[in-house]
């Protein structure tokens, strides 16, 4: 057996890594290696480049520190949890290693690629991945997969200032389908239970070396307001919103067709969560042309203080909050301007 020191910087090639700790060679970019119990993940940028998206790459610091987004496996319709997607998502739950190489340059003389090992990672347990959508020449737009990577326990990772997620480059509102996808497993490795308030999830995950608990309340909330939404009558969808010059997506929680409204959520119904709500609003009407006499509004999980609602009425932004029995200022009074 060949013996291959996985060390953050090494460069090697996907043979090596084969012939060390098994797996296939030529089976995409998710490749687990059952002799070893680990999955790798080689990143290739380019690769996407040539369907028309660049979802690969380091993105900007959050509060849990550092993340490198990795677009799933599939090159036509819409990505599915199947095969190597399924594979990746399930590592936690089937205690297996998982590590990031990403493309580094060519064999020379030959087609092969050289990879940069970055190191040990896990898929993020709070959030695993976010949905993109890929305009397509038809008209239509198909689903990507964009997995949420950070640092394994105590682990370091190699990264460089080339492995930056790419800007946009150019400006554009693409419009998130609601057609229905095919069901996405249940989050492994995570346990569930049902709050007092609200039918809260509280989610506990556990990662290599420890757990991290978050309160899904964001999510959770944007659910049972879509399902309130439907019950309504009212038709309803989302965006992406990629901006020239900047890496990343914007993504506004909901927007109202029915009645012209563009929400955004909170978990908390905190001063801090309510005025960052405000600024993300204010991004959004930026973007969103060609839609005149927009309102917008903040989705709270409970009624805010009475200076917060003082301060989002000062703004021009309407309230929605969740109650036992709906949601509070749901439908928004008729704009008088109509």
């Amino acid at each position: 057996m060949t013996t291959l020191d996985l060390v953050p910087g090494l460069i090697t090639t996907r043979e090596e890594v084969a012939k060390a700790f098994g797996g296939s060679v030529f089976s995409g970019g998710i490749v687990p290696a059952k002799r070893s119990n680990k999955v790798f993940v080689y990143s290739d940028p380019s690769v996407g480049e040539k369907f028309g998206y660049t979802f690969d790459g380091q993105a900007e610091d959050d509060e849990f520190g550092t993340l490198y987004l990795y677009t799933g496996a599939g090159s036509t319709g819409h990505q599915e949890f199947v095969r190597g997607n399924k594979t990746l998502l399930d590592t936690v739950a089937n205690g297996q290693e998982v590590h990031l190489f990403v493309a580094d340059s060519k064999v020379p003389r030959t087609k092969r690629v050289r990879q940069r090992y970055v190191g040990r990672v896990v898929v993020d347990p709070i959030k695993p991945y976010e949905d993109r959508w890929s305009p397509l020449p038809n008209g239509t737009k198909r689903r990507i997969i964009v997995f949420r990577l950070r640092p394994a326990d105590g682990a370091e990772l190699f990264l460089l200032d080339k492995d930056a997620l790419k800007p946009a480059s150019a400006t554009a509102v693409i419009e998130r389908p609601r057609e229905q996808l095919p069901k996405v497993p249940a989050q492994s490795g995570t346990k569930e239970r049902k709050t007092e308030q609200h039918s809260t999830l509280e989610t506990t995950a556990h990662v290599v070396g420890g757990a991290r608990r978050v309160m899904r309340r964001e999510g959770q909330l944007v659910k049972a307001f879509e399902a309130h939404l439907e019950q309504a009558g009212h038709a309803f969808k989302s965006f992406d919103i990629r901006v020239e010059g900047e890496p990343g997506v914007l993504t506004p929680d909901v927007y109202d067709e029915t009645d012209h409204v563009l929400y955004e959520a909170k978990g908390q119904t905190t001063r801090d969560n309510v005025r960052m709500a405000i600024g993300q609003l204010a991004d959004y009407r930026r973007h969103i042309k060609n839609m005149e006499r927009l309102r917008v509004a903040v989705l709270l999980p409970s009624a805010p203080t009475a200076d917060v609602r003082d301060l989002l009425a000062a703004q021009r932004i309407a309230l929605v909050f969740q109650t036992e029995g709906g949601f509070e200022g749901f439908p928004l009074p008729t704009d008088p301007s109509d």
